[in-house]
């Protein structure tokens, strides 16, 4: 028997293409996913697990609101008036639109603000978020649709090769979610079953080396395989547990096993010739995570709402790594 799709997920597909609130948002047309070459040099420095971290040390102090460097990438998006974000709408907890309010809000989403705030002095009238999907995250900022993308997106090789990335601003990990009457404990015990992760995401990948005899289906949002799921067409998905946790919290009738095939470190996406724009958020960032008591830092506070009470308390934010060459 089919269940009925939660309201919370009905209502994040119908408001999707809405906006409303102190920012605008705006759904972005479905675009090619092959990456665009005229965008950006496809090459970058040497890349291994050792050094996929590593992004590009921020410059001090960060300059003062409303008085970014001519010639800059910050001094561009202040000419404008607003920083134009990439996001998702229905990443329940990261950033997922509120049906009472009709504003996207989440962890993902306080990262913008962030950056925002620090170039104009406040978010409000100076940050658009365009809804994208999985596949578009890299496209759109190849093309330079968006300044910045704040979609759960982790940091890898492959894409340093296309984007560039701030400092790993979540840890997160990739597990499975099933109904609550399965008896599976892994994705090992999901041979043959029909299991979801978005196109495009590091998730689909691992989902299909961790176990070849899954049958692996995508969808082109998290919410797109949730609803896969809810209608029988999914036993189960595979994601990062920020989304998976969103997930359940909507479905009463799914649970999060604890298995963990994966670390998935997130960062923010950035075009990959604008190196001084990813050494300006990675210093947002270290504000944000610092402060005078990093217990109680902005950045702990965000986790603390939007994460904290579905993941559990975090002692510190992640640690920057930094080191890359120019």
């Amino acid at each position: 028997m089919k269940k009925l799709i939660p309201i919370a997920a009905a209502a994040a597909l119908l408001l999707t293409a809405c906006s409303s609130g102190n920012y605008a948002a705006t759904q972005i047309p479905p675009e090619p996913t092959t990456p665009t070459t005229s965008a950006a040099p496809t090459t970058t420095a040497p890349c291994d697990k050792s050094t996929e971290l590593q992004s590009y040390r921020p410059d001090s102090p960060l300059p003062a609101p409303m008085q970014m460097t001519p010639g800059t990438t910050m001094k561009k998006i202040q000419d404008r008036g607003r920083l134009i974000a990439g996001v998702s709408a229905d990443s329940l907890h990261l950033g997922s639109r509120n049906p009472l309010n009709g504003k996207i809000e989440g962890f993902d989403i306080d990262m913008l603000k962030a950056v925002a705030t620090a170039i104009f002095g406040t978010d409000v009238g100076h940050l658009e978020l365009r809804v994208i999907s999985s596949p578009q995250r890299i496209p759109v900022l190849q093309n330079n649709t968006v300044d910045i993308v704040a979609r759960n997106m982790t940091i890898n090789c492959d894409r340093w090769r296309l984007i560039a990335f701030s400092a790993e601003y979540y840890l997160s990990g990739q597990k499975t979610l099933v109904q609550r009457d399965s008896k599976a404990t892994g994705l090992g015990d999901l041979s043959d079953k029909t299991v979801c992760a978005p196109a495009g995401s590091t998730s689909l990948d691992n989902l299909k080396k961790a176990n070849p005899k899954i049958k692996a289906v995508t969808a082109d949002s998290d919410t797109g395989c949730l609803v896969l799921f809810q209608q029988g067409k999914a036993d189960a998905i595979s994601g990062d547990d920020t989304v998976l946790a969103g997930d359940a919290a909507q479905d009463p009738y799914a649970k999060v096993l604890s298995e963990r095939i994966s670390n998935e470190p997130y960062g923010l996406g950035i075009n990959k010739a604008n190196v001084d724009f990813v050494k300006f958020v990675n210093g947002v960032l270290e504000k944000m995570k610092a402060g005078p008591d990093p217990a109680n830092s902005d950045w702990m506070k965000s986790y603390n709402t939007w994460l904290g009470p579905d993941l559990g308390p975090l002692k510190a934010a992640p640690t920057p790594a930094y080191g890359r060459a120019q």
